[in-house]
């Protein structure tokens, strides 16, 4: 049993992967931390999540961490992640960050849409978690940078069609709990309910991430055009993308393509229809439609993840899980 520690865990991302893990079959959940509520247990805080474990301080500095931890999941806000991953990284401990601190590989794009980064020489050394484009890489990784919610659809929705796409339109939409637990003005109840809010317009800072993997599979200097709207929904995300090919794939399967890339792969499902939410809540399936629309030439790509599951705490499991040597669908099936 690996002794897994979750830092963070009051969150709601944190909070998942804590009770993810300690349900796990071959893991051990050995302690939760949390900076702000630090003393109160997780159960208390999350009642359905049913974790029966108190909410530690980590003091990084001080070395306090709990006897025979082998692996992490940190979920800590960007910019805050950094030096708690280098911390842990130093002391031999394997480390799925959730944060978006170690996925851009270009530091200056990162700096450019976070803050100045604190531990740039781990950069390098990141695996880019996304198991069905990186399984091999993930497979004894000691450094894991969990992929944001919005690209996992995203990318998993595009990156059959990579080496032939020539414009991508992304229009995307998640619930409120893709924002955190603080609560903001736009995340307000009075706000968000009843309403559909488009954000981050022309700059959403997930659009180098996607553009980054998706020239990684293919499609090198590609620029999206990525919109993501505030629907009122606790969980739950669906991106829908309008893809123009280059001429030489005017006859490409579509379907054939995509069975091609995801036929095998335990947690992506081929659907006959445009899938909804509800299709994948609270599971780590990414749930994909791919279809050419004759009328226009376009092909049409819809993706459907849980974005606190796949798009978080159950897609850093599924990391862990091929980091230690586990099977890969262990605690999440």
């Amino acid at each position: 049993m690996a002794r897994v520690l979750v830092a963070g865990a009051s969150g709601y991302a944190g909070a998942l992967a804590a009770r993810i893990v300690h349900r796990h079959p071959e893991l051990e959940l050995e302690a939760v931390t949390s900076r702000s509520d630090a003393g109160r247990r997780l159960d208390d805080l999350y009642p359905q999540h049913r974790v029966p474990m108190v909410l530690d301080a980590l003091d990084i500095e001080t070395e306090a961490l709990p006897p025979d931890v082998e692996a992490a999941i940190v979920a800590y806000p960007h910019g805050a992640s950094a030096p708690v991953v280098a911390a842990l990284h130093e002391r031999g401990i394997k480390v799925v960050d959730l944060s978006a601190d170690f996925r851009l590989r270009d530091l200056g794009v990162y700096e450019e849409h976070y803050v100045q980064h604190t531990a740039p020489e781990l950069v390098p050394d990141a695996v880019y978690g996304l198991p069905e484009r990186y399984r091999e890489q993930l497979r004894g990784a000691d450094l894991v940078a969990n992929p944001g919610c919005y690209p996992t659809a995203s990318i998993l929705a595009l990156a059959p069609l990579a080496p032939y796409l020539a414009d991508v339109v992304i229009d995307a939409k998640s619930g409120v709990s893709g924002a955190g637990r603080t609560p903001t003005q736009s995340t307000h109840f009075v706000s968000a309910d009843e309403n559909v809010t488009p954000y981050g317009v022309g700059r959403h800072r997930h659009t180098p991430e996607i553009e980054q993997e998706l020239a990684a599979a293919g499609a090198p200097g590609l620029r999206v055009s990525f919109t993501p709207h505030l629907v009122p929904l606790d969980q739950g995300e669906l991106v829908s993308c309008y893809v123009t090919l280059t001429d030489e794939a005017a006859d490409l399967d579509i379907a054939g393509l995509f069975e091609e890339h995801y036929g095998a792969e335990p947690f992506v499902e081929l659907a006959l229809r445009p899938p909804g939410v509800r299709d994948v809540r609270e599971s780590n399936v990414c749930r994909i439609h791919a279809v050419r629309d004759e009328r226009t030439g376009r092909v049409l790509v819809f993706a459907a993840i849980d974005n606190l599951w796949k798009g978080a705490a159950s897609q850093a499991v599924q990391n862990l899980n091929l980091m230690l040597g586990l099977d890969e669908t262990a605690g999440l099936c």
